[in-house]
């Protein structure tokens, strides 16, 4: 009898993302932020001392890293790519949802707007990444998305520190299509996005939701961000009544 395959190495993974209880956790740190230990526990409903147990697997699995300050611990996702990991779980999972779960309690916030780790989803997520394709702000580059001139000049004049380096250089890192897996189009992912959710929480343009992935809108980032939002709400009034 022929021996088995060995075990995939995404076995391990997959399992400490299954738990429920670390699931929770996980969860929690979607929004991109460092939370406390005693956050996560609170987080998952759970005590600090089964907490800590659940956190030291999460580092042990390179899913979690640890930032101590004092006698405080505070644990973020490891990088990006996990998020993206979760968020493809997140989409799976979701499939199947019918939309007007979407528009009931706590769901109606994370529809409108939330942090996909670093970057704007939901429906302003998409809105946004829209309308900087619809004013050319960002136009396609091998796959991928570059600044025009135009929308260099733009986003300058805006106040975004634009990505210098490989980053700049790289449109694989620099703006790419995330799949938003409660409105079933595309947002806005890599350093540019990281650059405007950043400038956004700084100017106050957006803000987050305690204890919540929400974010909300307001009224100065609503006009900062209007030439985006604005463009992508006539390209969608446009094809609601069949215009060219």
């Amino acid at each position: 009898m022929p021996s088995p395959a060995p075990e995939p190495r995404f076995a391990k993974v997959a399992a400490m993302i299954g738990d429920p209880t670390r699931a929770r956790m996980l969860a929690a740190l979607m929004g991109g932020q460092y939370l406390a230990a005693g956050e996560l526990a609170a987080a998952a409903g759970i005590g600090a001392s089964a907490a800590s147990a659940h956190i030291a697997k999460l580092i042990d699995a390179e899913l979690v890293v640890l930032r101590s300050q004092g006698r405080h611990r505070y644990l973020r996702l490891a990088d990006a790519e996990v998020a993206k990991v979760l968020e493809a779980l997140s989409f799976v999972a979701e499939r199947s949802a019918h939309d007007d779960k979407w528009a009931r309690g706590a769901y109606r916030p994370l529809k409108a707007a939330r942090t996909c780790y670093s970057h704007v989803a939901g429906e302003l997520g998409v809105a946004l990444f829209e309308g900087l394709l619809v004013r050319e702000t960002l136009v396609p580059s091998g796959g991928h998305y570059a600044l025009s001139s135009r929308g260099r000049d733009e986003l300058a004049a805006l106040g975004v520190a634009l990505p210098q380096g490989d980053d700049a250089t790289d449109t694989r890192r620099f703006a790419h299509a995330c799949f938003d897996w409660s409105e079933r189009r595309d947002h806005l992912a890599g350093s540019l996005a990281v650059a405007l959710f950043e400038l956004g929480l700084e100017r106050d343009w957006l803000r987050r939701t305690a204890g919540s992935r929400a974010l909300q809108l307001t009224p100065p980032g609503a006009q900062a961000l209007e030439p985006w939002l604005g463009a992508a709400a006539q390209r969608s009034a446009r094809a609601a009544c069949h215009c060219a």
